[in-house]
């Protein structure tokens, strides 16, 4: 007998959830399973009623071998959260970070991994790609002259296909526009005019970054994102997950969803954080350690003295590829750095929660930081991790430095700081993630150059009007997309066949460092041979020594 965890939509617009049963044969998606909504009359293939399945629930077996109707559970009514400043620690059983934020999130007291349960949303993101096919199904299931459940929580953000000819890509985002207008979305990131970005003044960049820098990330919140990387923002101490378009259209009418807490993981790292190491370098240690599918829904809690030494864009870096391992969420507990980053980006208050000391986790590893290595992440998969020295054999014909993961400020000082007074030997493309990290390569400087100086002294390509570009491929007119069989070393997080663009390409991961190295030997390249580390430690200037 099959088991699934289903939400109903009927013509009402009710909305219902529970565990329905099935008869012996194979589970067909058209079916709507029988069950008991409300101690009323079974449903069977209803035609007053659409039954679509949640990414946010898993699909179980069962042995049970009779025939147990569940009542489902209503969806509860829409409420209002005040939310304080004040630390929460009235919590009586132990829990851990992220099932505190849930916890609040539910109304409840008390949850644990496994449970299903319904959360309010503080914050819901979605973009150009996912963007369309979400307000589709929002219009669908609540009607077409349906409103969002609340248009200042709605955040929504161009950046995928955004600098291209390609007629489709800009149809979705005139759909965006459409939609935020129509409904007046608070938050739409805006781009009309494609040629010259600078005269967009709404216009932001990659999502992931853009929600930081515009102050929607908060600790203590909810955010969803029709984004897999979405789980950057548990840098921040929020629950943040990626979700599909369905679940984003039920949260735009309803401004709630139906999730499974996850266990949580723990990494801490301890000690100092050696000078030619980057969180990319961590994460993918992480991962090649754990595999792509070691984390499975499952939360990635970082902590530990390196991770408390980390600047918030680091911590990003570490939290957007959970997903890499499988993860649902990662998280990093909010703390002084946390606080610092977020003065003057929101007005809003929120509530700052940690895990208690006795909270149980799934499992516990630790690593002494100062053991690792430069890392990268081989074809065709995050988890190939290779020693960057074990690869110097291999021949690269470019190299791109960009993406939510790899494309913020302090990636491209990280660059610079490697390529200052140098010669790339082979193409070197230049993304920066938003409209921020663009103004400050123009005005960050080193040693008196400013970083736009040392790249173009160096030989770089950009740069480039801020998006995710050729991260995930994109139509054959994006920037720096990979159209022939080559070898890129690249700070993106994803190297599967075909990501960057060509299906015989080969994508190695790799930190700003390593990249920016790599681009000055035009073979994988650790960046401790091309850089005396001891000599030119980071901390003798900061990084940046001013802004001009």
């Amino acid at each position: 007998m099959n088991t699934c965890q289903y939400i109903l939509a009927f013509s009402n617009n009710t909305f219902v959830s529970g565990l329905f049963y099935s008869v012996k044969k194979p589970l067909r998606n058209q079916d709507i399973l029988f069950g008991k909504r409300n101690g009323g009359s079974l449903l069977k293939n209803n035609r007053h009623a659409h039954g679509f399945s949640s990414s946010s629930v898993r699909i179980k077996g069962t042995n049970h071998s009779v025939f147990q109707p569940v009542t489902a559970t209503v969806a509860p009514p829409k409420s209002h959260r005040h939310v304080s400043t004040s630390l929460s620690n009235s919590v009586q059983q132990p829990m851990t970070l992220t099932e505190k934020i849930l916890s609040k999130a539910a109304n409840r007291p008390y949850v644990k991994p496994g449970e299903n349960i319904w959360v309010n949303v503080d914050v819901l993101m979605t973009h150009d790609v996912c963007g369309p096919g979400t307000i589709g199904i929002f219009k669908r299931e609540f009607g077409e002259n349906a409103k969002v459940w609340d248009p200042e929580k709605v955040v929504i953000i161009p950046d995928h296909y955004i600098f291209t000819a390609d007629q489709r890509a800009n149809r979705n985002v005139d759909i965006l526009r459409e939609f935020a207008r129509e409904q007046n979305i608070k938050y739409f990131y805006d781009i009309k005019d494609r040629q010259n970005f600078l005269n967009n003044p709404d216009y932001k960049g990659v999502c992931h970054i853009a929600l930081a820098q515009e102050g929607h990330t908060r600790p203590g919140e909810v955010l969803f994102g029709t984004d897999s990387h979405t789980c950057n923002a548990g840098a921040f101490g929020m629950f943040a997950t990626g979700i599909g378009n369905t679940d984003a259209g039920f949260i735009l009418g309803t401004g709630k969803l139906l999730i499974k807490v996850p266990a949580t993981m723990k990494f801490v790292f301890h000690g100092d954080m050696p000078d030619y190491l980057l969180a990319k370098d961590l994460i993918l240690q992480v991962i090649g350690d754990i595999s792509v599918s070691g984390a499975t829904y499952r939360t990635l809690e970082f902590s530990g003295d390196v991770i408390a030494q980390l600047s918030m864009e680091e911590r990003q870096t570490l939290c957007n590829m959970a997903i890499e391992a499988g993860g649902k969420n990662a998280v990093i507990p909010c703390d002084r750095t946390t606080r610092e980053y977020l003065k003057g980006k929101t007005q809003r208050s929120f509530e700052v929660f940690q895990t208690d000391s006795n909270a149980h986790f799934y499992s516990h590893r630790e690593y002494i930081t100062h053991h690792l290595e430069p890392v990268v992440a081989k074809p065709h998969s995050p988890d190939n991790r290779d020693l960057a020295k074990n690869c110097s054999s291999v021949k690269v014909d470019r190299v791109y430095i960009g993406s939510c993961t790899g494309g913020k400020t302090e990636d491209f000082i990280a660059a610079a700081r490697i390529l200052k007074d140098r010669q790339v030997k082979i193409p070197t493309f230049l993304v920066p993630a938003t409209r921020q990290v663009y103004d400050d390569i123009y005005r960050l400087s080193i040693g008196g150059q400013t970083l736009a100086h040392i790249f173009e002294q160096a030989g770089c390509i950009g740069p480039a009007p801020p998006s995710c570009a050729a991260c995930l491929g994109g139509p054959k007119d994006t920037f720096a997309r990979i159209n022939e069989p080559l070898v890129c070393v690249s700070t993106t997080n994803r190297n599967f066949p075909g990501r960057m663009g060509s299906k015989e390409g080969q994508v190695y991961l790799a930190s700003p460092y390593t990249a920016a190295a790599t681009a000055l030997t035009g073979f994988v390249t650790d960046p401790r041979q091309v850089y005396d580390f001891d000599k030119q430690h980071r901390s003798a200037y900061s990084l940046v020594d001013s802004f001009v």
